[in-house]
Parts: C-alpha cells; structure tokens; sequence
C-alpha cells in the first residue's frame, strides 16, 4: 500500500509539475528563439484553487504541502475547506505532526498564509458544527458561493481537490 501512495504523489507532482511548466525549450518565440528556464518559470506563475474536504491527516498534509510549493513557485493560492478538513481553519484543533518537517496541516495552512494565500471555510461549515467564525483561525474568511463560482470560472485559474 505504501508503494502504491508512493507512486501516486509522485504521478500527482509529475502531472503538477507538467501543468505548471511555463514554455518549454522547443516552443519557439514569435522571433523564433527558445525561452529560456527562467522566462518559462516566470510565465508559469497562475491562479491555483486548492480544495480540501478529506478528514483524513495525511491527505490534508499533502495538500499544504503542494499549496506552499505553487506559492513558493509564484502562483497565486486560494484554499477552501470544506467537511472534516474545513477543522484545519479552527484555533485550538490537533493534528498529527508529520516528518521530515515535524509539522501538521494546521502549521503548513499558517505558512501557505504567510506567504498570501486565500483560506476560508465552506459557507456551510459554521452553520452546521459548534464552531463560531470567531474559532477561526486569524485571516479565514467564510466562503460566498457566487464569488467562488466566479473564481473557479476565471481563466487560468487551476482546480485541485484533496
């Protein structure tokens, strides 16, 4: 089973990497030179929307994990939280600390922040648990339907759901 989650990430960052690559070396430029690595990675930057509903910890990890990476590539991140992950968004929540960072998904949402990212919680998620917006943690907003819809609808914006 480890073998099988093993390939899976790694065809998951492949097919990420292959969809955040900017020009590649063969595609021309109207005066018919190649791009250079730099100029692709600097075209590569985009709209990247991150949906996580899984409960489950690993699957949250590696969502953050992803998250971080784009936003350290450049792109924009906007994350929502919906179901059993929207718990990632709420202070005082425990998570298991995960290796090699010795981190929880919790810790990688706060950095994904940190660095500009768009969190909020499904519209549906307060209503329907204990929690007030005032259990949020600082910088999570709560979900509008419309604008979501309208994000999701924007040209270039990229759609991955954990």
């Amino acid at each position: 089973m480890a073998s099988n989650n093993t390939f899976l990430t790694a065809l998951f960052l492949t097919v990420l990497g292959l969809g955040m690559g900017g020009l590649s070396s063969a595609q021309a430029q109207d005066d018919g030179s190649a791009s250079t690595s730099a100029s692709a990675e600097s075209t590569s930057a985009q709209d990247v929307f991150v949906v996580v509903s899984s409960g489950e910890a690993q699957t949250q990890m590696m969502a953050m994990v992803l998250g971080n990476q784009v936003a350290a590539k450049g792109a924009s991140v906007r994350v929502l939280l919906c179901d059993a992950a929207a718990r990632l968004a709420v202070q005082g929540e425990s998570f298991p600390t995960f290796e090699p960072a010795g981190r929880t998904p919790q810790n990688l949402l706060q950095g994904l922040m940190q660095k500009g990212a768009t969190v909020e919680v499904c519209a549906i998620f307060l209503p329907n648990t204990e929690y007030e917006s005032s259990d949020l943690l600082d910088g999570v907003g709560v979900a509008k339907p419309g604008p979501i819809a309208d994000h999701m609808l924007k040209p270039g914006v990229r759609y991955f759901t954990f």
